[in-house]
């Protein structure tokens, strides 16, 4: 019994290894925007009900399409230095385990969003196809990353559908921001691992941009500060929100500081400062309506 019990234990931790349950800076970036369109969509605090239900749903599918991922990628994982320990590369979580896992976190997030009004749940299934999709992008088109931001993105317009009934421009501003954000993020984690790609055949933005990275992500950086300025104009955020832009545009001269040299190490430092940019955008915008009241 107890050799039973240690190895479903055992088995529990790798399934938590596979879905990133180890690594929670994903689950933050895909959370921030998720809550930048709650609060926006509800102009404060949002219903506990809707809070709660995007909250799990976000980390559950966070944790799906980490595992989708490593699916598609369990040819290639092997040959990048970064992944070669990975649960499916190693062959300590056998294919099928994973589409299994994969699908039980897809029924669960399911489960959660039947909560939903109709809207929500319909524009539930194009989340799943988004996610679903992604990690096969990467062999057909050097723009994965914007893939990405779609699907991380997706949460949205469902928070407004959720919140309001309604998808107005701002949710699609608010996706359109999660896009380019995402891009610019992946865009600095991708070039850790550029010289892999080039080496087994794997696209990226950071293979497409090639010299010109920084310039392109110091683009991207700049749309990215214009959406979020036209959010809180449309938004009516008052001085505190703006402040707070000011305050996490100045993260974004850090990551060009960072991936000056394009080494392993500062680009995946740039990536990680992507969380505390997205915190600190959240924080002016809860600011905002605390103060108004």
């Amino acid at each position: 019994m107890a050799t039973h019990v240690a190895n479903w234990r055992s088995r529990l931790g790798l399934y938590a290894k596979l879905a990133r349950l180890d690594r929670p800076i994903g689950n933050f970036l895909l959370l921030w925007p998720m809550l930048w369109a709650l609060w926006l969509a509800a102009e404060g605090w949002p219903r506990w009900g809707v809070l709660v239900v995007f909250v799990l749903g976000v980390l559950i599918m966070r944790a799906a399409g980490c595992v989708i991922n490593d699916y598609a990628d369990r040819d290639f994982d092997r040959h990048v230095k970064r992944t070669q320990h990975r649960p499916l590369t190693t062959g300590a979580v056998s294919e099928r385990e994973a589409l299994v896992l994969f699908a039980l976190l897809c029924l669960a997030a399911f489960a959660l969003v039947l909560l939903m009004n109709t809207l929500t749940i319909v524009l539930s299934l194009g989340g799943v196809a988004l996610a679903a999709s992604y990690p096969f992008m990467k062999r057909h088109t050097h723009l994965p990353q914007v893939h990405l931001g779609a699907a991380f993105g997706w949460a949205a317009p469902m928070a407004f559908a959720a919140q309001t009934g309604t998808i107005p421009v701002m949710a699609w501003l608010v996706f359109a921001a999660a896009v380019v954000w995402a891009t610019i993020y992946d865009t600095e984690y991708a070039m850790v691992d550029r010289d892999d790609d080039l080496r087994i055949g794997i696209k990226s933005t950071a293979v497409l941009f090639a010299d010109y990275d920084r310039l392109m992500i110091g683009l991207l950086q700049g749309l990215l500060t214009l959406l979020l300025l036209v959010i809180g104009w449309r938004a009516g955020l008052g001085a505190v929100y703006y402040v707070a832009l000011l305050l996490a545009s100045g993260l974004f001269v850090r990551q060009q500081w960072l991936i000056r040299d394009r080494s392993r190490e500062g680009c995946f430092q740039a990536f990680l400062n992507n969380n505390i940019y997205g915190g600190i955008v959240f924080v002016g915008m809860v600011a905002h309506y605390a103060m108004r009241g």
